[in-house]
């Protein structure tokens, strides 16, 4: 997810969302889904849990913040698992939430450990100094990061430069204005994947499609930066209203109906 303005603003009122508890696998152990290289694509699924580890006491927050946006991509990880499932698809995962660090920011963005998110004082982040950030960037960040380089340096070995889809979510509310988009596709410079998948979502039908809405799409260093752009693969980064893949039934089912659209649109790009 790019820059969220929601998450400097005050909460608001939102729907009630069902909440598993959060599992933290130890340090460095990314999840990491198996699949067919020759499918050409990888997902990757940067806020996929709002897991922290017990000896940092849920960085100080009450359990209703930890359940909140602020603290991972709700309904996102779900969504990605049935996206793999469904296109045979290798896919990577984080596995911790985003309140300990970031990893869809740079090492050098201002918003790599938040300290205040959407009118919540993190106690945990506020006196984090520059030696806490950097253990943090070994313990949670460069695994991560590691885990999408094998994926690619894999896909490039077999022949199958992997387009990179980002999977994400977003609230239904900022401020006080309701955020009429289902989906919203992500995408900086030309875009060509993600021009692709938005005109396949607009002839859905039924949906609102943002068009590098409800973010503009483009943050230098995160990870369609770091391990797309830089690389010269193609990419696109996919948002989803939170309400609508708030149970895994229906995360699930978004999964499926994404990877029903997906290939096609990458036939037509790779056909030129």
């Amino acid at each position: 997810m790019r820059i969220d303005p929601a998450e400097t603003q005050p909460a608001k009122t939102r729907p009630a969302i069902a909440l598993k508890p959060a599992v933290l696998r130890a340090p460095g152990e990314v999840e990491v889904i198996p699949g067919d290289l020759a499918s050409g694509i990888l997902l990757i699924c940067d806020h996929a849990t709002n897991a922290i580890p017990p000896e940092l006491d849920s960085l100080g927050l009450p359990p209703a913040q930890l359940e909140r946006h602020i603290a991972y991509d709700i309904g996102a990880a779900e969504m990605t698992r049935a996206m793999a499932r469904a296109l045979n698809a290798p896919a990577v995962l984080s596995n911790f939430s985003r309140l300990l660090i970031d990893p869809n920011r740079g090492l050098d963005d201002p918003t790599l450990v938040m300290r205040l998110s959407d009118g919540a004082i993190v106690p945990g982040n506020r006196h984090i100094d520059q030696a806490g950030i950097t253990e943090r960037v070994a313990r949670y960040y460069e695994p991560y990061d590691a885990a999408i380089d094998a994926a690619v340096d894999a896909a490039l070995a077999a022949g199958h430069p992997p387009a990179i889809v980002s999977l994400h979510s977003f609230t239904p509310f900022w401020k006080a204005a309701a955020r009429p988009w289902h989906v919203g596709v992500l995408w900086d410079g030309e875009g060509a994947l993600s021009q692709l998948l938005i005109a396949a979502l607009q002839r859905e039908g039924d949906l609102v499609v943002g068009d590098n809405e409800p973010y503009r799409g483009g943050l230098p260093g995160d990870t369609i930066d770091r391990h797309a752009t830089r690389r010269g693969l193609h990419e696109t980064l996919i948002e989803l209203r939170q309400d609508l893949i708030a149970s895994d039934a229906t995360a699930r089912d978004w999964g499926e109906r994404l990877a029903a659209i997906l290939p096609g649109c990458l036939a037509s790009l790779r056909a030129g």
